[in-house]
């Protein structure tokens, strides 16, 4: 048996990340990526247009509206939503299933309005919440990582605070004080019996 597939004692579990904008969860989801490539973590289809170093079907699967309101009408979303009021982001439902199917660790970075959305189809999933270690780091992060302009820097803030509400809404939180220990936990989490509780870690 290869390390990547799972053993009999190595029990796994669907792990749905979620948490504000610039959280980093998309940094923390690539830490788990390159160091346990034995995870598998999906790929979100997307409108908006790909940012400087994001490569299609790795970063996102980026398509065109057509594209994506034909994958929402096919049933082959596993949830989907509108973000910060532009763009739509959302889970092939295919490749989910697949993953699980074969009994690999798998992951899904997405969304607060995702994640209810996979709670209310999937409610067994374990769902993580990505907090930051305060509202002023989120919005150094935010500010320095320099990707969008002042109206969608103060767009995606106002959302921020929304979300940050939503953490009572998840089974266990994670601070990411530092990526690769936020990668860790999340890994941890994955090969839990789910019949522990989290909290305990």
């Amino acid at each position: 048996m290869s390390p990547a597939e799972p053993t009999p004692a190595r029990r796994t579990r669907l792990v749905v990340l979620a948490g504000p904008t610039a959280v980093g969860k998309g940094t923390v989801a690539a830490a788990v990526r390159d160091l346990h490539p034995d995870v598998w973590i999906s790929v979100s289809a997307t409108t908006r247009a790909p940012r400087p170093g994001e490569v299609d079907g790795v970063h996102y699967r980026f398509v065109s509206e057509a594209e994506f309101d034909a994958l929402v009408e096919a049933g082959e979303m596993l949830e989907w939503a509108v973000v910060h009021g532009a763009a739509r982001y959302g889970t092939p439902r295919g490749p989910v299933e697949e993953a699980l199917g074969a009994g690999r660790p798998s992951m899904l970075e997405i969304d607060l309005q995702g994640a209810r959305q996979v709670r209310a189809t999937m409610p067994d999933a374990l769902f993580v919440f990505l907090k930051p270690p305060s509202w002023e780091e989120l919005v150094r992060r935010l500010v320095g990582r320099g990707t969008e302009t002042a109206e969608q820097r103060e767009r995606r803030l106002v959302t921020a605070r929304e979300e940050l509400a939503a953490e009572p809404e998840f089974d266990v939180t994670i601070v990411n004080h530092e990526v690769h220990a936020a990668a860790h936990d999340l890994v941890t989490l994955m090969m839990l019996d789910p019949s522990n509780n989290p909290n305990d870690l």
